[in-house]
């Protein structure tokens, strides 16, 4: 099949990734993004957007001007020449100076293009970079659980930074193209049919270089999951946090090998197209130099035959020569702005995904203090793309003020009930109330704000003792006497006050003179944000699986003391912990099997009774 066939045939899948390449509809259809983007810009910084406008618009003008200069240049030589010793030459160094003032100008308005494009870029990816965080966070976590919706993510996030080039392609174009307007009008004058010439030169250059954007899009888009992989690779190979396990189980070369499989492999797709595109392209410009240098030729014989001057021929080739490289940017640069529209789309793709869990217009305010407690009705729940049931037909009442602890396997549905009662989660049948009132009444953020919980897999965030513990409630970061009481309450004062900066001592090994922590002693770290919250709900959710049992009664017990009158949930396995709780709600696979206190769970000597037992002589 033809190149030319293929060309036409733009609806073929891509070898490489089984994805059609956009057809021209489509290419086109994607431009629509632009005056989105363009809004971007000038909401980003006005002035410096008007800025870099007007700049562009007064260069656009400069080419034609310095040409015209030229061309006057070149009679004043020749007559001159002719007229030796008769006239004066200062007319002809006016000229030189005129071309030079115009050369220093042109010189002066290119670099302060180039700075408002740098410094607006700057601004608009950062811009950018802020509204991308901002729409994440009012996503559901649902939403972060699926692999479609981190593919789009990771071509937003992707597109942050790359978009300050579009941004500058965009009034670039907008420049050659007022540029060409005023070279336009001197050729019209001379001869039409060189336009039309330059035009059919060029094309074919145009539509070669929109084919190969196509395909170069239709491959990074179908190798978003791969690319992430990479990104996981190259991370995971080399970390801090993965080190000890890539060395003891030697996995550097199964690593490596996987990373020289998926990078091998994009490079191998990558070459056949750069070496098609750079084939192509060879020829293409060839006809477009041929074009060239046919009106060039017409333009000579014209001269020769007296009916232009040598002026007129260095003003008119000079014209072409720059309208040609003109034109070619143009379309070349339309090619790329329309593979940058084609991006761009999945920028504004992300954006237009929105959450399921939004608050009501009226929604009711959080009751304080809670009165009756949270009711499950009912409740169960699947995961996205997923046929079995999490959690299936729980009903209990969580009564105010009352700790609960939740019993059973790994597995069993025990972090997804405590998802669904902060609703992270909204159930997929049934309802959960709260004093009398469905969870979907409250405003999810208030909700939250009065909900703290502490999960197993806690964030260990790179930042100082004093804001890894402020993250509870990261409005009172400044608040150091609540931080340090927050500290003292989950025992984390005692691995603080041995750091050598104390609470501005950055914890991890990621940023300059971080200091790591054992697992037991970022577990109190994280306790002090669940004691930072001073919620009314307090959930933790086996937060203290590195600490041993001593240590984990310890904590345990002071939770039970700080948090008399507040109601909390208690994940646990060591069954010396959950004892301590008012009742016991044992779920087996998503259901409830039993509730009840330790002594009534042990006298109904069912699953909690053999299990507890069963730890018990672990301990013997």
């Amino acid at each position: 099949m033809s190149f030319w066939t293929r060309l036409l045939n733009l609806t073929k899948p891509t070898p490489a990734t089984g994805k059609p390449p956009l057809s021209v509809k489509e290419r086109f259809t994607a431009l629509k993004n632009i005056p989105a983007f363009l809004q971007l810009i000038w909401e980003t910084n006005r002035a410096m957007a008007l800025g870099s406008i007007l700049v562009r618009i007064v260069r656009a003008a400069i080419p034609l001007a310095m040409l015209q200069v030229a061309r006057l240049i070149i009679d004043e030589v020749i007559f001159l020449t002719q007229h030796t010793g008769q006239y004066s030459h200062s007319h002809l160094f006016n000229l030189v100076l005129i071309e030079f003032g115009l050369a220093i100008f042109s010189d002066i308005l290119n670099r302060g293009a180039a700075l408002l494009d740098s410094l607006l870029g700057d601004l608009l990816a950062n811009s950018t970079s802020v509204k991308l965080m901002e729409h994440a966070a009012t996503l559901d976590l649902d939403q972060f659980e699926d692999a479609n919706f981190y593919d789009k993510l990771e071509r937003a996030r992707r597109q942050t930074l790359s978009r300050t080039v579009l941004m500058s392609q965009v009034l670039g174009q907008m420049q050659d193209a007022i540029t060409m307007a005023f070279l336009a009008v001197g050729l019209l004058t001379f001869n039409p049919w060189l336009i039309v010439l330059l035009i059919i030169a060029v094309i074919p250059a145009f539509l070669g270089e929109s084919h190969f954007n196509e395909r170069s899009y239709s491959l990074v888009h179908g190798w978003t999951p791969e690319r992430r992989e990479l990104d996981y690779l190259r991370l995971t190979g080399a970390s801090d946090e993965t080190a000890k396990e890539i060395k003891i189980f030697g996995l550097s070369g199964f690593l490596i090998d996987r990373f020289r499989e998926l990078s091998d492999r994009f490079y191998t797709d990558n070459r056949k197209l750069a070496i098609k595109r750079a084939s192509w392209g060879s020829l293409f410009a060839a006809l477009g130099s041929a074009g060239y240098y046919g009106a060039y030729l017409f333009i000579i014989i014209r001269t020769v035959n007296g009916h232009i001057s040598i002026g007129d021929l260095t003003f008119y080739a000079g014209s072409f020569a720059r309208m040609r490289g003109l034109l070619e940017s143009i379309l070349n640069r339309f090619s790329s702005i329309a593979e940058g529209a084609l991006y761009l789309q999945d920028f504004f793709d992300f954006f237009a995904i929105k959450p399921n869990i939004l608050p009501k217009p009226n929604a009711r305010p959080f009751p304080n203090p809670i009165r009756e407690g949270f009711r499950f009705d009912n409740v169960g729940f699947k995961y996205s793309n997923s046929d079995k049931w999490a959690i299936r037909n729980l009903n209990f009442t969580l009564k105010a003020g009352e700790k609960l602890a939740l019993v059973g396997e790994n597995g069993a549905g025990k972090t997804t009930l405590v998802k669904l009662l902060a609703r992270l989660y909204d159930p997929t049948e049934g309802r959960i109330l709260l004093d009398g009132y469905d969870l979907h009444e409250y405003n999810p953020v208030d909700l939250r704000r009065n909900i703290g919980v502490i999960f197993q897999d806690f964030v260990k965030f790179q930042m100082t003792a004093a804001h890894n513990i402020a993250v509870g409630r990261i409005e009172e970061k400044d608040n150091q006497p609540r931080i340090q009481t927050s500290a003292a309450q989950s025992l984390a004062d005692t691995v603080i006050n041995k750091l050598p900066d104390g609470y501005n001592q950055m914890i991890g090994r990621r940023f300059a003179k971080g200091v790591d922590l054992s697992g037991g002693e970022w577990q109190k770290i994280a306790l002090g944000r669940a004691y930072m919250r001073d919620a009314q709900l307090l959930i933790l959710d086996e937060p203290t699986a590195a600490l041993d049992a001593r240590a984990e009664h310890e904590v345990f017990q002071r939770f039970a003391e700080l948090t008399h009158g507040k109601t909390a949930v208690l994940i646990s396995h060591r069954f010396s912990t959950v004892r301590m709780a008012d009742r016991i709600l044992v779920i087996e696979r998503g259901q409830l099997l039993e509730i009840g206190s330790h002594q009534e769970l042990l006298a109904l000597n069912g699953r909690y009774a053999e299990l507890f037992n069963l730890q018990a002589k672990g301990y013997q």
